[in-house]
């Protein structure tokens, strides 16, 4: 498993990236706001998650957790999770919400995935790094720090998006410009990550494809779904070998 420098470890940020998501912080839990996607997807990614593995009792960390979404969900379902993002704002709306809301087993701290690979090696028995790889200068980067962070034979889950003229047709033309799904400039078509570029990310890391899928939408009927073909969305199962 690759070592991670000292320069991935402080440079691995946008700081575009983090100003975007700050100035929509206040919005994260309206679930008719712009997050509305990520409010309507997040059972599917728990359900993907939980078809791999039960996540009862188990230490989770959420990389790139935003204001919580996913963090939360993963909580309730007895996880002891840890969220990490660098955007204050959105983790200042976290910690809100999960003190409104009395959650038990969730802490957020504002550290970048490669520093706490450092301080926490082979500590969790899952990672989750969802929709967060399209919005850093190096994701390679983050997925060996993903693969550090998890124990042997622990498991990792990542989405992202594909790389080709239909996911820019549809991620950043329809998404954000024609059905304002999305504000835009949410996405940069060059950071989108082929599945076979992502692949050889976590091959690289030490880490072994278990399961992949294509998510789905039809902006009509505004139903998500998992299935076949990853033209667009996709997740992948990764998990590290037993020592």
């Amino acid at each position: 498993m690759p070592n991670m420098t000292d320069n991935q470890i402080t440079s691995n940020v946008d700081p575009s990236e983090i100003e975007k998501f700050s100035q929509l912080a206040h919005r994260w839990w309206d679930k008719e706001s712009e997050f509305k996607p990520l409010h309507a997807i997040n059972p599917l990614r728990l359900d993907w998650i939980k078809s791999h593995t039960s996540i009862e009792g188990r230490l989770i960390v959420d990389i790139g957790c935003g204001g919580g979404i996913l963090s939360e969900s993963l909580a309730h379902n007895g996880a002891q999770v840890t969220g990490i993002d660098l955007a204050q704002k959105s983790l200042k709306v976290a910690k809100l919400h999960a003190l409104e809301g009395a959650v038990k087993g969730l802490e957020y701290l504002e550290v970048s995935a490669e520093s706490l690979a450092q301080e926490r090696p082979g500590f969790y028995d899952v990672v989750t790094c969802m929709e967060m790889l399209e919005h850093v200068p190096d994701p390679s980067s983050v997925v060996c720090a993903c693969a550090e962070l998890v124990k042997p034979g622990g498991w990792v889950f990542c989405s992202t998006i594909n790389r080709n003229l239909q996911s820019f047709l549809m991620a950043i033309v329809g998404a954000e410009y024609l059905l304002n799904l999305l504000p835009r400039g949410t996405h940069e078509y060059a950071k989108f990550i082929r599945p076979s570029e992502l692949i050889a990310f976590a091959e690289v890391a030490g880490l072994n494809v278990v399961g992949m899928t294509g998510m789905h939408h039809n902006p009509l009927t505004q139903r998500y779904w998992l299935g076949e073909g990853t033209n667009v969305n996709y997740f992948l199962a990764l998990q590290r070998p037993a020592d």
